[in-house]
């Protein structure tokens, strides 16, 4: 299926391994001119070079400490300089913060500074170009793994849900979509500190109907066709990608 994405222009963040590695090199492929920025820049060499021996557009790769006071700036800025405009905007960064029930500040603070400030400081430097254009499409990558112990970023992954549920009323009328995407137990580095494979495969026979943690592909293949034409009329919106983990009253 064509998702009319060939020479669209888009940022995303965390873009060197897990979600965000998957979802540049699917967007690259459909042709987008990606601007893929993270902290590791022998990753973001590496996934240009995989990028490239695919044959997907190359992307624009920008080494930045994202929780940096001054990183969204810089990250927007040199986005803006490279690419002219911004068609997309997918907000990836994050890591799991297991905490006790009594934890200092510092952990907390640095969880929700990472995984909500830093998204929406660098969405708010985006969206006077989204308004002026009166286009753009905006995708939060969250969380649906609702613990029974406590995470500060899964805390921070909620209040993004709810800011993006909130961006999406406002900029609707500028013709700008605004979604939220939240992965199950996907195979990651972030999870596999928490499950080995034993783990895993006892968790998933049980707990997941298909049976198995999934894949980054699975997010980047529900990532890419949100921000696309295709998903034109899908806004404020939360799509969940968990193998149907999660159990719902209806």
């Amino acid at each position: 299926m064509d998702l009319y994405l060939k020479g669209k222009t888009a940022v995303v963040s965390g873009a060197s391994q897990g979600f965000g590695r998957a979802i540049v090199k699917e967007l690259a492929q459909e042709g987008v001119k990606v601007f893929a920025t993270a902290r590791n820049e022998a990753l973001l060499n590496s996934l240009k070079e995989e990028i490239a021996a695919a044959g997907g557009v190359e992307p624009i790769t920008f080494a930045q400490d994202f929780v940096a006071a001054d990183g969204p700036e810089n990250i927007a800025a040199a986005a803006l300089a490279s690419l002219g405009h911004v068609d997309i905007l997918i907000n990836n960064a994050g890591r799991s913060q297991p905490l006790d029930v009594v934890a200092p500040d510092g952990p907390w603070e640095d969880s929700l500074t990472l995984d909500f400030t830093r998204h929406r400081q660098l969405t708010q430097q985006f969206l006077p170009q989204f308004i002026e254009r009166k286009q753009g499409a905006i995708l939060n990558i969250t969380s649906t793994y609702e613990l029974r112990t406590i995470n500060a970023s899964a805390v921070a992954k909620a209040a993004v849900t709810v800011w993006s549920k909130q961006l999406a009323g406002e900029l609707g009328k500028y013709g700008i979509r605004v979604n939220s995407l939240q992965p199950g137990l996907i195979d990651t580095a972030n999870t596999r500190r928490f499950f080995n494979e034993e783990e895993r495969n006892a968790f998933a026979g049980r707990e997941i109907t298909l049976g198995s943690f999934g894949e980054p592909q699975d997010i980047a293949n529900m990532a890419v066709f949100l921000v696309s034409p295709r998903a034109s009329y899908v806004t404020g919106s939360v799509a969940v990608v968990d193998g149907g983990m999660r159990h719902y009253p209806f």
